[in-house]
């Protein structure tokens, strides 16, 4: 995949009804400008797949994404096995993915296991007391990136730069005696924007970071992937209803989860 290719990665993400926007896909590009691919038929794009490696250990694959006229030919089984394979040459230990219901059907008999269930929540933001949380800037992203290494079980700082230097007026950090205690970022869709990562040490954090972002949404749509029943019944209490299920799965002996206690919401199915 090239740049070239992204109006046409759009117009497939827009058939399948997804979130992503033009930056989601420059974004791709920014962290794995070898790992991404086109599938072409007749000189037409018949497929995509995006692959992110995190700390030379952990590789992500999705955006399998082909066109109806193109279905049903085994060109979306070719390119996810293609994403595989490239990870696998890469030398990761693990690949990981966010599978919906049918999708996890396709997985299993390849040899992924669940790791564990997420549910995308639904709702606005809305007018929110906060407090503790100031907005991220660049000087924050070291002390975030070692914050967030143990608790998402890799290094994914180069996702954690994109993402601040893209959406830094949602970023968020919460500081305890000094030191990170948690943080949020979110950034727009073509439908919602997506919160996530929010991560933080205890309950109490977590939600104060949620009422910090739902404020600065406040009105907008709003998609997040959560994991724990705590944040879904914080969601709850602010109107937000589960619109679908996933399920993380692996590929390898480690699945590299971290703490996902400390998760209130993951960066999305695209990258975990």
């Amino acid at each position: 995949m090239v740049p070239a290719d992204i109006a046409t990665g759009m117009r497939l993400k827009e058939i399948a009804g997804w979130n992503q926007v033009e930056q989601d896909w420059q974004r791709f590009l920014a962290l794995a400008p070898n790992g991404c691919f086109v599938a072409e038929q007749d000189g037409e794009i018949a497929g995509t797949v995006v692959t992110v490696i995190f700390d030379d250990r952990v590789g992500w694959v999705a955006m399998v994404l082909v066109p109806p006229e193109h279905r049903r030919k085994g060109i979306g089984t070719a390119m996810l096995q293609h994403g595989m394979d490239y990870l696998t040459a890469s030398g990761v230990e693990t690949i990981k993915l966010d599978a919906t219901p049918m999708g996890r059907e396709v997985y299993l008999p390849l040899g992924f296991v669940d790791e564990y269930g997420l549910q995308r929540m639904q709702g606005k933001g809305v007018p929110a007391t906060s407090q503790g949380v100031r907005s991220m800037d660049l000087a924050d992203l070291d002390a975030v990136i070692a914050f967030d290494r143990p608790i998402y079980g890799t290094n994914r700082g180069g996702l954690l730069k994109e993402l601040l230097k893209d959406a830094g007026p949602y970023c968020g950090i919460y500081e305890s005696s000094g030191r990170v205690a948690g943080y949020v970022m979110a950034r727009p869709g073509s439908r919602a924007f997506q919160i996530g990562p929010l991560l933080g040490e205890t309950d109490l954090v977590q939600q104060e970071l949620f009422c910090w972002i739902l404020e600065r949404l406040a009105d907008q749509a709003v998609f997040f992937d959560v994991l724990n029943p705590t944040a879904v019944d914080c969601a709850a209490s602010y109107g937000f209803s589960v619109q679908r299920t996933f399920t993380r799965m692996y590929l390898g002996d480690e699945p590299f989860s971290g703490r996902p206690k400390c998760v209130f919401a993951t960066s999305g199915p695209e990258k975990g």
